[in-house]
């Protein structure tokens, strides 16, 4: 069975002591000045700015690229109206819920082409590759490298093994489960 091309970006999927993911985020701004679009998927770094929206401050966030500081994950688009777009559209404001969590466990797809990661890949760093994501689904196109994985501390996501699910094998386009590990929030770990 080959594995399905199908990148979503990063998808919270549990926290790291074995609970389910709960849904839980945080309220972010993305600025209508970043010409950058974002998606469900996408990781995030602070702006260094922040916005008062209706009241209430949130903090702006930028997509992230490979060797960014992270602070989350963005899982929904607030919408403005009930035809709003599913993700932001580059330069325009929207509000983002983002999973901040360090504990997290995200499932990533991982990258066409170059050496498929295998099981011994487990516990390693490594990077992720910023795609172009899907504007009729939302989906983020960001991947997990399979190129430079290492004991780096310095490397954006930590593997944790291959995602259980009967779908998936090792191989191109294999799905992986990954925590960021280079996260606002957390220490960053050198792998083993």
């Amino acid at each position: 069975m080959a594995n399905v091309d199908t990148p979503f970006g990063l998808r919270p999927v549990r926290h790291l002591g074995g609970a389910p993911y709960s849904g839980g985020t945080n309220v972010y701004s993305g600025l209508a000045t970043d010409a950058t679009a974002m998606f469900v998927g996408d990781p995030v770094k602070l702006s260094g700015t922040s916005q008062t929206i209706r009241g209430r401050v949130y903090l702006d966030v930028d997509q992230a690229a490979t060797g960014d500081v992270i602070v989350g994950v963005v899982v929904s688009v607030v919408p403005d109206t009930r035809d709003s777009l599913v993700h932001r559209a580059a330069s325009t404001q929207r509000l983002l819920n983002v999973c901040d969590d360090p504990d997290i466990l995200f499932e990533i797809q991982e990258v066409s082409g170059g050496t498929a990661l295998t099981a011994n890949d487990a516990g390693l760093n490594a990077d992720f590759v910023v795609g172009t994501g899907n504007a009729t689904t939302g989906q983020s196109g960001v991947e997990l490298n399979n190129t430079g994985e290492a004991t780096t501390a310095t490397l954006d996501l930590h593997i944790y093994g291959l995602a259980p699910r009967d779908d998936v094998e090792i191989g191109e386009h294999a799905k992986w489960l990954v925590r960021i590990n280079r996260h606002q929030h957390a220490n960053q770990v050198a792998g083993i």
